[in-house]
């Protein structure tokens, strides 16, 4: 168990890509965001999975995505859920309707929170974490 304020407190903590969404992390890596297309049904699925959640197909592609969206809701965040988010707040958390017709949840980058609006169009950025882990942000477009 860590102490409170130990080292480990001040660190984001970093997604781990497992079997089911390699492809997906590789793919914000060269700056796509990979969307899974069910060839059975043609539904198009965000988060990845091993089957398709409307058929339980399991004949899935994956396809990169147009990086575009409008923002369905947000919400402001003022007081960091840790020490490693302080530096960052207010920040603004998104759930983004994407063109293909997903919602991913994400964050904003590249303008105040205060411009943040309902439906407002937003584009995919990829932010580099770390050597190997790109997270999907999203900027006004």
């Amino acid at each position: 168990m860590k102490e409170s304020g130990s080292k480990g407190a001040h660190v984001k903590p970093l997604p781990t890509p497992d079997a089911d969404t390699e492809a997906y992390w590789r793919g914000l890596k060269e700056g796509r965001l990979l969307l899974q297309h069910c060839l059975d049904c043609g539904h198009i699925q965000f988060y990845q999975q091993a089957i398709c959640r409307q058929c339980a197909g399991e004949c899935l592609e994956h396809r990169a995505a147009s990086g575009l969206g409008t923002i369905h809701s947000y919400s402001v965040v003022h007081r960091a859920p840790g020490p490693a988010f302080r530096s960052e707040t207010p920040y603004a958390v998104l759930l983004v309707e994407l063109e293909e017709g997903p919602r991913m949840i994400s964050r904003l980058v590249g303008a105040d929170v205060a411009d943040v609006e309902f439906d407002m169009p937003v584009q995919l950025v990829c932010e580099q974490i770390s050597d190997d882990i790109f997270l999907p942000c999203f900027r006004p477009a």
